[in-house]
């Protein structure tokens, strides 16, 4: 079990759990995770991505089998984390590539460390707060902090899938309800209390000079098209790719176009 142990000495300190896939010579390419999502939801993009590029999964602080530590966590922390887990893995640069939380993930490193970046891939993301979401968010910071994961999963799924994929994969929702159970609420709090307090990007993204690729679930009602056009015009040369008939989680709902898209735009900037 590959662990890297990040800050050491510092009242921050995390051990990180971590992945690699892929040939060792290959460019390395990170996925930053989604807020409920852990190295094990990426199933659908392993074994496509890993031909071509080093892999990198990883749980952030407060996810999976990562440290859970009780000090708040910020995206700003987070970069910071990635940024010292690539020491520790001895990569310079790096294609950073994230979902839904793991698109600000992304956004804060590249902002943070735009040497450190290849490439940018923001899926299913946000670059501010907006009404909306601070009411969406806030309610499952409500339900998180009562630990009630019956009711979190019900509050969460209905904004994290599309109806259509909800109605045709009544098996797959049945067991992520059961991993409900399973889940850190104390931490998820943290993680909902660092998405509302410190995502705050757009007016920034225009010192982004990476090579950047937007891409959304059009069925997205959480995070979806009028969020990614926003980061899209706030990023200079940024390209804008919509995925029909995906909703919030597109890398599990249309994987096959979230893979093709990703691999596409890599390829054109390697």
């Amino acid at each position: 079990m590959p662990r890297a142990s990040i800050h050491p000495g510092r009242p921050d300190a995390v051990s990180l759990y971590y992945e690699l896939h892929g040939p060792g010579d290959a460019p390395a390419l990170v996925l930053n995770n989604g807020i409920l999502m852990t190295t094990a939801s990426w199933p659908l993009q392993v074994p496509v991505l890993s031909r071509e590029f080093r892999l990198i999964l990883y749980d952030c602080r407060g996810q999976g089998q990562s440290d859970h530590p009780e000090s708040p966590y910020t995206m700003a922390l987070h970069a910071d984390d990635l940024a010292a887990l690539l020491d520790h893995l001895r990569i310079p640069r790096a294609h950073i590539a994230g979902i839904s939380y793991g698109g600000e993930v992304a956004q804060a490193f590249a902002l943070a460390h735009p040497d450190r970046v290849r490439s940018l891939v923001l899926a299913d993301t946000v670059s501010e707060v907006t009404p909306d979401l601070q009411e969406i968010i806030g309610e499952w910071l409500e339900v998180a902090r009562t630990a009630d994961a019956e009711r979190f999963f019900d509050v969460t799924v209905g904004w994290n899938f599309s109806r259509a994929f909800i109605d045709t994969h009544a098996d797959l929702l049945a067991d992520a309800r059961r991993r409900y159970d399973a889940l850190d609420f104390p931490a998820v709090a943290r993680l909902c209390e660092s998405f509302l307090t410190s995502v705050d990007f757009t007016g920034r993204l225009r010192e982004v000079t990476a090579p950047t690729c937007v891409l959304v679930g059009d069925q997205d009602r959480l995070k979806g098209p009028d969020h990614a056009a926003r980061i899209h015009r706030a990023i200079p040369g940024s390209e804008f790719r919509v995925i029909a008939g995906a909703g919030h989680a597109s890398c599990w709902e249309r994987p096959e176009e979230f893979n093709r898209v990703v691999l596409s735009f890599l390829s054109a900037h390697p």
